[in-house]
């Protein structure tokens, strides 16, 4: 018989404690977290993702259901995930999420929406039996990695900077919220101002104008080749010039040769006036 002060029986009780530990915690969840940082894991092998909010009740009543499948996913080798758009801007602008929940599958970098019913044995059906194929894919102008969900990534990634920023200055310093929207317009019309600088810099560097050059006034020294048509030009200006000046000298002479002929005849015809007068 042990007597009542042996060391055994707390050594039990710890053993039991360590042994039981895990089963009264529960089981490590097998739902992994998708972040901005490690989403292009998506691109390889297959995957189920789920798009949530914490405040969202729709959300928290698939919880249950998602954790569950989850545990499937090694069997139907299919990863499950989850994304956070509280804390992931990014991620819900590039996958463009319009409510929640929404879950996505993927299959080597392509991405189909999800929209059947939201139950484990649906989500087990969906990957075993390949129900995904008859959903047609995101196009790629619109896939996660494309140029312009990259953009749209980034536009949601600073309204949220712009929001943490408005409420930093209402709540730590104290600003009004008309002062707020004063410090955002100003830093919005420097920016813009230094934007336009700097695409009139590039345009300028890439595409420089080109400054034409006064032209010469036209010397008589040409070549040989194009001062013969001047040449000719010039000689039968001169030719028209001296048969004009020829016609009006001719002109000039008629009528001089003219002009005492009839003085005779005004002459002759004024003396008969006058005797028959007298």
């Amino acid at each position: 018989m042990m007597p009542s002060g042996s060391p055994a029986v707390p050594v039990a009780v710890l053993l039991l404690l360590v042994w039981g530990a895990p089963w009264t915690h529960g089981r490590r969840s097998d739902v992994r977290i998708i972040t901005d940082e490690n989403w292009k894991e998506l691109l390889k092998g297959e995957w189920m993702i789920e798009f949530y909010a914490p405040w969202c009740p729709a959300c928290q009543n698939l919880q249950p259901e998602w954790e569950s499948f989850a545990e499937w996913g090694e069997d139907l080798e299919v990863n499950v995930a989850k994304v956070d758009v509280t804390e992931q801007p990014g991620l819900s602008g590039r996958f463009i999420i319009t409510a929640l929940p929404t879950i996505y599958h993927c299959k080597d970098g392509e991405f189909r929406r999800y929209q059947g019913p939201r139950t484990k044995k649906d989500f087990i059906n969906f990957i075993s039996e390949k129900e995904w194929k008859s959903i047609e894919p995101v196009s790629s102008w619109f896939g996660p990695g494309s140029v312009l969900m990259s953009s749209m990534s980034a536009l949601f990634q600073l309204s949220m900077w712009i929001r943490t920023c408005h409420n930093y200055f209402i709540e730590d310093l104290g600003l009004p919220v008309w002062g707020s929207y004063t410090v955002f317009a100003l830093a919005t019309l420097l920016s813009g101002l230094l934007l336009g600088l700097c695409m009139i810099f590039v345009a300028d560097c890439l595409f420089p104008s080109k400054r034409r050059r006064p032209q010469p006034y036209p010397s008589k020294k040409l070549l040989p080749e194009s001062s013969q048509p001047l040449q000719k030009v010039e000689e039968e200006q001169e030719a028209d010039e001296e048969d004009v000046s020829e016609e009006e000298a001719g002109s000039k002479e008629g009528t001089n040769k003219d002009f005492p002929q009839n003085a005779i005849r005004q002459r002759s015809v004024g003396t008969s006036l006058a005797t028959d007068k007298s």
